[in-house]
């Protein structure tokens, strides 16, 4: 199963429903200057390929992954991290919770993954983006 996306790229699966990720899409779309990411629905066929492919239990996983063809995936608070770093000052300080311990950062991230329908809403489908950001998407 191969999963293609350009080398220098790395692609951001997100919950393609929740309205808090969508808007932390369009965080980082702003702030990519450096053209580093694309993005893919984890319900899209692309999700798919890369849940099935690394075992992902989505019950366990359910918000963000970070995948780079070079060195894998990551997940949870660490993708959100390793994110942040890819991007321009002020963000890219963010990377210095990496530091934190796995287990208190991912705490931290199931709570508010728990809560973000509640607190920030759902969509009844997945964000269509605008012709403008196509090209960042993979379906």
């Amino acid at each position: 199963m191969e999963i293609n996306i350009p080398k220098h790229k790395k692609l951001i699966l997100f919950d393609g429903v929740c309205n808090l990720c969508n808007s932390s899409v369009l965080y980082v779309i702003k702030r990519d200057k450096k053209q580093r990411f694309m993005f893919a629905p984890l319900q899209s066929k692309v999700g798919e390929q890369i849940i099935q492919k690394f075992n992902i239990d989505t019950a366990q996983v359910d918000s963000i992954i970070l995948y780079n063809p070079e060195k894998g995936i990551h997940y949870k608070s660490t993708a959100a991290l390793k994110i942040a770093s890819g991007l321009g000052f002020p963000t890219n300080v963010l990377a210095i919770f990496l530091i934190v311990p796995n287990f208190i950062r991912n705490w931290v991230y199931d709570f508010i993954a728990k809560n973000r329908y509640k607190w920030y809403g759902k969509k009844e489908a997945c964000m269509i983006p605008t012709p403008e950001l196509k090209n960042k998407f993979l379906e």
